[in-house]
């Protein structure tokens, strides 16, 4: 038994040495196995280097335990001790893996494959594996040789003997031993189909490129041919029957465990395609029906195993067709939706943990990499390597790449890879999770030579190679392109015109020869301005290539770029504050609105950041601020068309805010994902766009009397909104429905307060659409009495005259929405009261007004449709557009508001929720209808954003079809899944529409 202080002592020097167990390190030292080389320092030294000493000391005593006998036992401890190479490297794999130490533990005599390196052995390639498996021949066998070579390449790699690169490689080389020696076996149980056929394995993904991981699905693509003169049928019959055996071999488990995995889905069609095919059909297929990922996962084919020759003729006749795949029509968008569904793909539990999946992860590396690779290596040879690095590297020498940020990606991605092996080799499981248990993250920082404190210094490093991956990600596309029109430093290779012309071409812009013109514009010469352009554009240009239009993004930030080069906040801003860039270049690339209602005023830039600009940020401001400044501004103007070109200055700010709101809000940023309710998307835009012609309609209204009146005019004037407008549901394009409504005051004469209510109109009219840089606010009073051949105003007694003897039911529907917005507050409500009786009658609509309203609805769809219109497109007038909806809702309205005071709103959306509540509706029915109004009304919004003017229908342009699908939540290429949605929710509206509306 140890004393006291020698066993103190012993427990300080095991703590030192890394021992996170040192009760349990002692009692293993005291063991019978090493008890005559216990206090040897050298073991303990050794011990204390390894990722973990627990576990290699552990792995130690269980490895001499299994030694057949004392002199075994002897024989390993005395080399051991003696010979530095074999100490390291033993000691160095049972404190990495646990997998290696329990093989070791079943195989004891497999550490003599550790004792000496020979020089061929250093990095041994194909043949010198092969000769480690020679003895193989069956599967347990091979699975025994198989782990026995694994040991040796784990050796290297935990001492530093191997780089990432080359341990990948040999992992690669390695596999392809191990595809043959099971093909070798699978040909020698069935000797007469090995007869019949040739057959070819052609490694893909990791092993096809010469960087496998420890435990990954081997990819291959399996080729027959008949031999001589064999039926094709039966010889390709007998080719699946070996690929099958051979895959067997290598993925089924026993007691030795499975090599890995081996995977034929990246063959044509799929699993449900055959599994070997003839050259020709292979050909044939990639020709005819082969996807863009399809090409891409063809950079890294390398014939293997079987019938090299036949490999070699299958990756000769498919590279002509890899290397044109980015001149495919989809090129982009289908490369990028694939990586899209390889994030959305990963469970959020596990997003921050994914270290090859998630962003900042090793597939952003492989990714951009092959993305330029099949961009640029159709001029450039040079560029066709399947390994990654090796492509890396190719890509810096050509200048596709910057030199310093191919280092730095370099360096990131062998940092990951380090991470994602060691992480593998522990348990030799498939799996890219970074562990979350503190004592494998402290193994595995110790294992990458982290030592001060192994957690934190480990999540630190890996964090910030992330986040250079990530932001090399982003611009490693673009970054060239500056290079290719700015002037650089003597010796840096630039990219060529040509080069930049298609890359921006396969980016999707479908001018790259302007678009290059722009990017000079931008970013060249040696001022403060282009140097902080040439920051700025990498991540700008990839943001306008997220985009519908990426053309019109560039175009118009020249122009606002242009225009606010000067100012010394604009480009600070873009580069400060990283949602005022973002915001820019969404809003720019997103349609023709919001940029046309910027570069009016180019000054609303400041709106975009985090902080904001006048106002504060794009939040919508409310109708009491705009009416303070609107009128604040009339009051400082020095005649009625100063103050109305200022309020029409702040509607124009205002509307860009909503604007530039509503993209970013549907868009998304990456920072701030799209919103999901859209409804609160279309009530914000709604409600602010009703609040700012509200507060126009106000100082213009001022403005107007104080011209001719001085502060009092001889008449109450109240202007009420009807329509979208009453409702608060304006959209973009919409015009401002309104009734005018006057009083004469105490003792002056009708005529004269006649006189002056239409001069008033008359004037308002005519300052708000006079023709300047803000948009005009036109306003359309057809829903007064008797219409356009009515007057334009009339006093409160005159409407009260007309709706007691002449009103019609449409009239009664029309006033649902009435709701004053300016003027006189005490005359708006008194003509509010006087209507209620209207439009909520008491005990509802009798039979023959219903029967009024279905005529008057169906004789609407007929005929104001517009010729050569698609109805089931048309968000209006179709069937279950804006009209169905709100034509059920306010016949629900009129025969129920008289008794349910929820339904007595002017907003449509409330008013449904009101009737569902009251239970006239189910809550089926009105989540159907208020989903299709919702759907109808975002429409509406999109193509005014999109084509600068109003339309009720999706456009026939094909970039514009794609920007309204992109606004609506659709990404590039899903415009039929857009429309096939749009048409899905309308039809089940108008079926609720027919049982409520008509009683069908």
């Amino acid at each position: 038994m140890s004393a006291p202080g020698r066993r103190s002592s012993t427990f300080t020097r095991l703590l030192r040495h890394g021992f996170t167990d040192p009760s349990a390190a002692e009692r293993l030292l005291d063991s019978v196995e090493l008890m005559h080389v216990r206090d040897d320092p050298v073991l303990l030294e050794a011990l204390g280097a390894t990722a973990d000493p627990d576990l290699a000391l552990l792995g130690l005593v269980r490895l001499l335990e299994a030694q057949p006998g004392p002199t075994a036992r002897h024989e390993l401890l005395d080399t051991l001790i003696a010979a530095k190479p074999l100490r390291d490297r033993l000691l160095g794999v049972l404190g990495a893996s646990a997998a290696l130490g329990d093989h070791l533990h079943r195989h004891p005599r497999d550490w003599e494959a550790l004792v000496t390196y020979e020089p061929r052995d250093l990095h041994p390639g194909v043949e010198e594996f092969e000769r480690g498996l020679a003895e193989a021949t069956d599967p347990v066998s091979l699975r025994v040789a198989y782990r026995r070579c694994l040991l040796s390449i784990a050796a290297r790699d935990v001492c530093g003997t191997t780089d990432i690169a080359e341990n990948a490689a040999e992992l690669a080389d390695l596999a392809t031993a191990t595809l043959r020696a099971a093909l070798a076996i699978a040909s020698a149980a069935a000797p007469e189909d090995a007869a019949m056929c040739r057959l070819a394995v052609v490694a893909m993904g990791k092993c096809g490129g010469h960087e496998l991981n420890y435990v990954s699905d081997v990819d291959v693509i399996f080729v027959g041919e008949a031999v001589d003169s064999a039926d094709e049928d039966k010889a390709l019959r007998a080719a699946t029957r070996l690929a099958s055996h051979m895959m067997r071999i290598c993925s089924e488990t026993t007691v030795e465990g499975s090599i890995w995995p081996v995977d034929a889905n990246l063959r044509p069609e799929g699993r449900n395609g055959p599994l070997v095919r003839t050259l020709s059909s292979h050909v044939a297929y990639y020709q005819r029906w082969a996807k863009t990922w399809e090409f891409q996962a063809l950079l890294k084919a390398r014939p293997v195993a079987g019938d090299i020759e036949l490999g070699e003729e299958y990756v000769a006749a498919l590279e002509p067709l890899v290397w044109k795949a980015a001149e495919r029509e989809n090129f982009v968008v289908d490369v990028q939706q694939m990586r899209r569904r390889v994030v959305e793909n990963i469970p959020v539990a596990e997003v921050d943990r994914e270290l090859k999946l998630g962003p900042g992860g090793l597939r952003d590396v492989e990714f951009a990499v092959q993305l330029l690779q099949l961009v640029h290596g159709r001029a450039d040879a040079g560029l066709r390597s399947g390994t990654t690095l090796n492509a890396l590297q190719a890509l810096a020498a050509g200048g596709y790449v910057g030199r310093a940020d191919a280092m730095q990606l370099d360096e990131a991605y062998r940092f990951l890879r380090s991470m994602e092996h060691r992480i593998q080799l522990y348990r030799l499981r498939r799996t890219h999770l970074v562990p979350e248990d503190e004592a494998d993250q402290r193994r595995i920082g110790r294992s990458l030579g982290l030592r001060v404190d192994p957690v934190a210094e480990l999540n630190r490093e890996w964090r910030r190679h992330a986040s250079v991956v990530r932001r090399l990600h982003e611009k490693l596309f673009y970054r060239p392109l500056l290079d290719a029109v700015a002037q650089l430093a003597p010796g840096e290779a630039r990219l060529s015109a040509e080069a930049a012309r298609e890359r921006l071409v396969a980016l999707g812009y479908a001018d790259p020869a302007a678009a290059l013109r722009h990017l000079e514009a931008l970013a060249s010469g040696v001022t403060r301005k282009a140097a902080i352009q040439r920051t700025l554009l990498p991540v700008l240009l990839g943001w306008f290539a997220d985009s519908a239009d990426p053309d019109a993004g560039l175009l118009n930030f020249r122009k606002v770029s242009d225009a606010l080069g000067k100012t010394p906040w604009y480009l600070r801003l873009l580069r400060d504050e990283g949602a005022a860039a973002e915001n820019l270049a969404r809003v720019l690339s997103a349609g023709r609105l919001a940029p046309d209602l910027l570069m009016r005023a180019p000054e609303a830039v400041a709106l975009l950041g985090d902080g904001g600009g006048d106002g504060g940020g794009l939040e919508p401001r409310g109708r009491e601020q705009l009416e303070q400044e609107i009128l604040a501004a009339v009051r400082r103007a020095q005649n009625a068309e100063q103050a109305v070109t200022a309020a029409r200055g702040v509607r124009r700010r205002e509307l860009f805010r909503t604007a530039a709101s509503d993209i970013v809000g549907s868009y998304g940023t990456e920072t701030q994902p799209a919103e999901a309710d859209e409804g609160s998307l279309v009530d914000r835009v709604g409600g602010a766009i009703s609040d700012l012609t509200a507060a126009t309609l106000a100082g213009t209204l001022r403005a107007v009397v104080r011209e001719s009146w001085g502060d009092t005019l001889p008449t109450r004037f109240a202007i009420i909104g009807m329509g979208r407008f009453g409702g608060h549901e304006l959209g973009y394009g919409s015009d401002a429905d309104v009734l005018f409504v006057h009083e004469p005051l105490e003792g002056v004469d009708e005529r004269t307060a006649a006189d002056a209510a239409n001069k008033v109109v008359s004037e308002m009219r005519r300052l708000l659409q006079i023709p300047s840089a803000d948009p005009p606010l036109l306003i359309d009073a057809d829903l007064r009495p008797e219409g356009k051949s009515g007057p334009l105003v009339r006093t409160l007694k005159s409407y009260e005259a007309y709706y007691r003897r002449w009103s019609l039911v449409w009239e009664s529907q029309a006033l649902l929405r009435a709701e004053p917005v300016a003027g006189d507050e005490d005359l708006g409500r008194r003509f509010v009261e006087l209507i209620d009786p209207l439009r909520y009658p008491a005990e509802g609509l009798g039979e023959d007004a219903v029967r009024e309203i279905r005529r008057l609805k169906a004789r609407m769809e007929s005929e104001r449709l517009p010729r050569g219109a698609d109805p089931k497109l048309h968000s209006k007038l179709g069937p279950g557009g804006l009209s169905d909806v709100e034509w059920t809702v306010q016949l629900l309205q009129m025969q129920h508001g008289w008794a349910e005071p929820g339904l007595r709103t002017t907003r449509t959306r409330e008013a449904l929720a009101a009737a569902c509540a009251a239970e006239l509706i189910s809550a089926e029915d009105a989540a159907t209808l208020d989903e299709a109004w919702v759907l109808a009304t975002r429409v509406r919004n999109a193509v005014m954003l999109v084509r600068g003017r109003a339309g009720d229908t999706f456009p026939s342009d094909v970039r514009e079809l794609a920007a309204v699908g992109r606004y609506l939540g659709f990404a590039d290429g899903h415009v039929g899944d857009m429309l096939d949605a749009y048409r899905r929710s309308t039809r089940r509206a108008r079926t609720v529409v027919e049982e409520l509306f008509y009683g069908a």
